[in-house]
């Protein structure tokens, strides 16, 4: 919802981490009081200092109030990722070993009545003497406990809410995720919350995930976001929405493979902004055509990225040479950029944000015009758990499109010869499909070559020999000779000479 004007003027305060900040439409509305929720380890500590350090760092008095965890691992954890404290007023409310002795337990009276009491006094005078711009209070769990029930929970935290009004100041707090439903109450009294979850897969890495649930009055990115925790603190990735970016100028020039054969298949190149699908069985040459693209690009001064599920750098270098492809001439000058990809260490949106950044940040003016992802498959498995990645990489491809950028995807297909299948159909993703096949002829293994669809243009429908030697790629002529090159096992009706021979033939 886009709110009313009033609201829309109230000044926002940035937590300090750019992906949620964009995700909130800019940062949190000021003097509102928000929820952090999420189980033990998924990050609203470490969020919860993030954010007041961005305060400190304003010039803004900051207060912590921790009722779970002691100053010094606070510090600690602080320390863990290169951050110091100092600016931050921290009031440590944890029990100390004395309150374990029999002569400090309470019989006469309950120990809510005293110990509730006592805690929120003592909080409420730390504010009036602090007078803090950003409060964050960690974590509600042990006032839950305090207060015993449901009901005198709730009014205590609507008295706290009442108590900052008028106080100038922002308060986020923590509080794990709650068990019974009736614990869900707290979050109709924030002005917005933040869930924050963390995720075990069957294998890899875990994955840590976020999801705005609520933000009165203001515009933001819904869906979850995932994130990740490094040194220096939460790096959110926000959800990648095509929508959201305009489409730019394309150049009007088609992309040329310098493979003269190959262009012709393609109706003389592949146009800006569009995706191109190269499927095939393994080893048949698909990944070598998405090289060919992306180093005919470098070599007209246009940048491309390539990001590699399957292959090591040292096997693509090796390949690369002995093809007689100059890749390595053009990883030095920067205008190739290669990131390797480990699919067990990378959620989807970390993944569609390195995308991102390989074609936003090109700081001496070269543009990215191509990008490539080797493969399809490895990409797909990789995040077995993950729902609805079909329409993520979706979300992905129409972006690059927007913005100009050829996108060219590997895929392989199961089988060798005969009967050919994919894992994954995503064909219908690509404005343009290229398969490869193998098939038998005269004692040989070949390969075939040949341009299903192209939604940008016409096309040749022709089916033609594609052959890889120290020299590069060759594509012949049309296979017009020869009847079901695409089972595998065709029938040849023409003369030798309309095939690529060895050169020594």
């Amino acid at each position: 919802m886009n709110g009313n004007p009033e609201n829309q003027s109230i000044p926002l305060v940035a937590t300090g981490i750019v992906g949620l900040d964009d995700i909130l439409g800019g940062g949190l509305a000021a003097n509102r009081l928000y929820l952090v929720e999420g189980d033990p380890g998924s990050g609203k500590t470490t969020l919860a200092l993030q954010y007041l350090l961005t305060g400190v760092a304003k010039g803004e008095k900051t207060l912590c109030v921790t009722l779970s965890e002691t100053k010094e691992e606070l510090e600690s954890v602080a320390a863990s990722h290169g951050w110091s404290l100092a600016g931050i007023e921290i009031i440590e409310l944890v029990p100390s070993e004395v309150d374990l002795e029999p002569d400090h337990q309470y019989t006469m009276f309950k120990p809510a009545d005293l110990e509730l009491g006592a805690t929120t006094k003592l909080i409420l005078s730390e504010i009036d003497r602090v007078k803090p711009a950003r409060v964050v209070i960690d974590s509600l769990t042990e006032m839950r406990l305090l207060a015993q029930n449901a009901l005198r929970y709730r009014r205590q935290v609507l008295a706290f809410k009442q108590f900052f009004t008028g106080r100038r100041c922002t308060v986020l707090f923590l509080d794990d995720l709650p068990s019974e439903v009736g614990d869900l109450q707290l979050q109709s009294i924030a002005h917005g919350v933040v869930r924050l979850e963390q995720l075990s897969p069957e294998y890899g890495a875990e994955r840590r995930r976020l999801r705005v649930i609520k933000l009165r009055g203001r515009k933001l990115r819904g869906g979850y976001h995932d994130f990740t925790i490094g040194q220096g603190g939460l790096n959110v990735f926000p959800r990648l929405v095509a929508a959201d970016h305009q489409p730019a100028d394309r150049p009007q020039a088609q992309l040329k493979s310098g493979i003269e054969g190959l262009d012709e298949l393609l109706g003389g190149g592949i146009e800006h902004g569009t995706s191109v699908l190269v499927l095939g069985p393994a080893g048949c040459g698909k990944s070598s055509l998405a090289l060919q693209f992306a180093v005919s690009a470098a070599m007209r001064g246009e940048r491309a990225a390539m990001f590699i599920f399957d292959e090591r750098l040292e096997t693509l270098h090796a390949r690369a040479a002995g093809l007689g492809i100059p890749l390595r001439e053009h990883l030095k000058t920067g205008v190739i950029r290669i990131q390797s990809v480990d699919p067990g260490e990378l959620s989807p949106g970390e993944f569609a944000m390195n995308v991102r950044r390989a074609v936003e940040n090109d700081g001496d003016g070269a543009a990215t015009r191509v990008v490539v992802i080797d493969s399809l498959n490895a990409y797909m498995n990789s995040m077995p758990e993950e729902r609805f990645l079909e329409i993520q990489l979706r979300e992905l491809l129409t972006y690059l499109g927007h913005k100009g950028i050829i996108s060219l995807i590997v895929a392989a297909q199961h089988g060798i010869v005969g009967e050919i299948r994919s894992g994954v159909d995503t064909s219908y993703l690509a404005d343009s499909v290229i398969m490869v096949r193998y098939f038998e002829a005269l004692g040989l293994i070949k390969q075939a070559l040949s341009v299903l669809k192209k939604r940008s243009g016409p096309h040749e429908r022709g089916i033609r020999e594609l052959k890889l030697d120290s020299a590069g790629l060759h594509v012949g002529m049309p296979l017009t000779e020869f009847q079901g090159v695409l089972t595998g096992n065709p029938h040849y009706l023409g003369p030798k000479t309309s095939l690529l021979r060895p050169r020594d033939e």
